[in-house]
């Protein structure tokens, strides 16, 4: 299903689950995914929750027409998505880019929010991560999503799934590059993480419940920055799977499942 931005753009949705359900579910994918990253992950909540998937725009079926949006502008799109539903108040489940937008839009939307997940995330930068960003923008540059894939891939899955992949690392080649074609919409995804300033000293604002769950191998994102996104905000907590790399809705779900299952029950 489509509705419109405040910019009158497409914004593709899917909704799963128990539709009669008191809880919302909105899980938010990482940069390169879409709606499909959660198929996974939809088995442990559809029979007690109602699920929303979204598409940011520049993704999967959404637009990719236009300039590029900050975080706080794919916060507001999400907005436009529930407003369209008349969810008034939800659980909010990002997956590293999507953790991102979930931290903003908890920050600019908080009565919107009964609690936070930020899955695989972080608020600030180090050398080391902008060293990965920018190669991994040099190669979408001169080699295209492939390539970007080529250079992405050892560093946001563990050494473990490499070893033993859910899903051979060929076809989920084939599959990204199917859902995530356009170079342009890459760069403007990109561009918002490129141009984000560190983001700690807004976290503080966020009185809601929060959980934080991180792999121990996240090569991308290492526990410290998850720890630095914990400290900032207010009685957040921190999980660590072990063994687990950076993308924990492919490799990690029943132990990624299980934590958010706790944490909203609890």
């Amino acid at each position: 299903m489509f509705c419109k931005t405040s910019d009158n753009l497409n914004i593709y949705y899917e909704v799963h689950g128990n539709e009669q359900a008191a809880e919302t579910i909105v899980f938010l994918n990482g940069l390169s995914q879409s709606t499909i990253a959660w198929m996974l992950t939809l088995p442990y909540f559809k029979k007690e929750y109602k699920i929303v998937l979204i598409d940011f725009i520049f993704q999967g079926k959404s637009d990719k027409t236009g300039e590029w949006r900050n975080f706080d502008q794919h916060a507001k799109d999400l907005l436009s998505v529930l407003d369209a539903l008349n969810i008034q108040k939800s659980v909010i489940a990002g997956l590293s880019y999507g953790s991102m937008v979930a931290q903003h839009f908890t920050v600019n939307y908080p009565t919107r929010v009964s609690k936070l997940l930020l899955m695989a995330t972080f608020a600030n930068k180090t050398p080391y991560y902008e060293a990965i960003e920018l190669s991994w923008w040099r190669a979408l540059e001169f080699g295209g999503y492939n390539l970007m894939l080529d250079i992405m891939l050892p560093t946001v899955l563990s050494e473990r799934y490499f070893s033993n992949p859910l899903m051979p690392i060929d076809l989920m080649k084939q599959a990204r590059q199917e859902t995530q074609d356009d170079k342009q919409s890459l760069f403007k995804l990109m561009r918002a993480t490129k141009e984000r300033p560190d983001y700690r000293p807004e976290l503080k604002k966020i009185t809601v419940p929060t959980l934080v769950i991180q792999g121990e191998k996240d090569m991308l994102l290492p526990v410290h920055l998850a720890d630095e996104v914990t400290k900032a905000i207010p009685n957040a907590q921190l999980k660590v799977i072990p063994n687990a790399g950076h993308t924990l809705n492919l490799e990690a779900v029943p132990q990624m499942c299980a934590l958010i299952s706790d944490f909203i029950k609890r």
